[in-house]
């Protein structure tokens, strides 16, 4: 659990902006898909699958700047965990799916949070998929030759999916380093500069036979879009973004003891009137800040939702121990449209993103 801090009175902007549309048609698609040619999640979120229930994003390049980390495709497995545990320390590592095998990465595979530009993981009901931005310029056919190197068998087509269970297991074992099993397939899709693991071969080559083929959920894009907007115009440092029907499972109060339980409910009755969820997701912004944004199915159920939201973030906080305000200030919350959109300030010491992205947490109740 974070360490308490002493609690700072904060005043509670809930104010409600209006939000003009100004494109239509194919330029509003244009833009969700390659973001404006300004945010790496956007375009990173638009090449998932369609099914995704979990987005866990990393920018690792704006991670090693926010560390002030001096690593690159050069530097030891050692520094590499150096690295990892100073982003750890940040909170900025727990959303990536290969810190486990980091060590593994940088030194027999050829990329790793050292050198990548970001990675986004997707979780679905039917696979998982780990989506991995290269460096502008990265050689990937040298890439393909170290897979095959270690014996992972070339695929026929150029994009098509290495397959190396057998061959990963064996470099673990000859080096001592993790292997998580999101490395057991692998497809390098040089056009897009673009690594894709993951440890179904099927799924994994449903995924690159879909990548640009953008079915997000409109939900899903307005909450990167705020999260986007609270990054300055550039991409968030990690975050976690969840649709509704997942976001309400996985954080509900029914996780919580049944004192927890009711004593959530008074408290959920007290603050007002709660809607369902359409969609979660918290971001670590550069500098450390923090970004909530809660989705609605229209704006005036977000209107609704704001003040009883606001008064949720600043109270106790059951199943989880202490207060909200014990691990963040809250700055602002908004109703913008149909997302409730709050900027928060995490304690010293806090685990913000890693702490709330888990369940129960009484402020995302559905």
């Amino acid at each position: 659990m974070p360490r308490a801090t002493r609690r700072v009175p904060v005043r509670l902007l809930v104010a409600v902006a209006v939000v003009l549309v100004l494109v239509a048609g194919g330029v509003a698609v244009a833009l969700r898909v390659w973001g404006g040619g300004d945010s790496d999640l956007r375009r990173a979120v638009a090449l998932a699958p369609d099914d995704v229930q979990r987005y866990s994003w990393t920018d690792w390049a704006g991670v090693r700047a926010e560390v002030g980390a001096d690593v690159d495709a050069s530097s030891s497995p050692e520094q590499v965990e150096d690295f990892l545990s100073e982003a750890y320390d940040l909170d900025l590592a727990s959303t990536t799916a290969q810190a486990e095998s980091a060590s593994l990465l940088q030194q027999e595979l050829g990329w790793s949070p050292a050198s990548v530009e970001w990675e986004l993981f997707t979780q679905s009901t039917t696979g998982g998929a780990d989506l991995v931005g290269l460096a502008e310029g990265t050689d990937v056919e040298a890439l393909g030759e170290r897979l095959e190197g270690l014996g992972y068998t070339r695929p026929e087509s150029d994009d098509g999916v290495w397959e190396g269970a057998d061959a990963l297991a064996r470099a673990s074992l000859e080096t001592g380093y993790n292997a998580s099993p999101t490395l057991q397939y692998v497809a390098l899709v040089a056009e897009r500069d673009l690594v894709v693991t993951g440890d179904d071969a099927a799924y994994l080559a449903s995924v690159v036979d879909g990548l640009g083929d953008d079915g997000t959920d409109d939900d899903v894009s307005r909450a990167v879009d705020a999260l986007v907007d609270g990054a300055s115009g550039g991409d968030p440092l990690a975050a976690a973004v969840y649709p509704g029907e997942f976001a309400c499972a996985s954080l509900a109060m029914g996780q919580a003891d049944p004192a927890e339980q009711a004593e959530g409910e008074r408290l959920v009755g007290a603050a007002g009137e709660v809607d369902p969820l359409e969609v979660f997701a918290l971001a670590l912004e550069p500098g450390l800040g923090a970004r909530l944004v809660l989705g609605f199915s229209d704006d005036d159920r977000a209107r609704r939702n704001a003040d009883a939201r606001a008064t949720l973030l600043e109270g106790p906080a059951p199943g989880q121990g202490g207060d909200f305000t014990d691990r963040f200030a809250v700055d602002s919350v908004t109703a913008d449209g149909p997302l409730v959109v709050a900027d928060l300030t995490p304690a010293e010491g806090s685990f913000v993103l890693s702490d709330l992205s888990t369940g129960p947490v009484l402020f995302a109740t559905c």
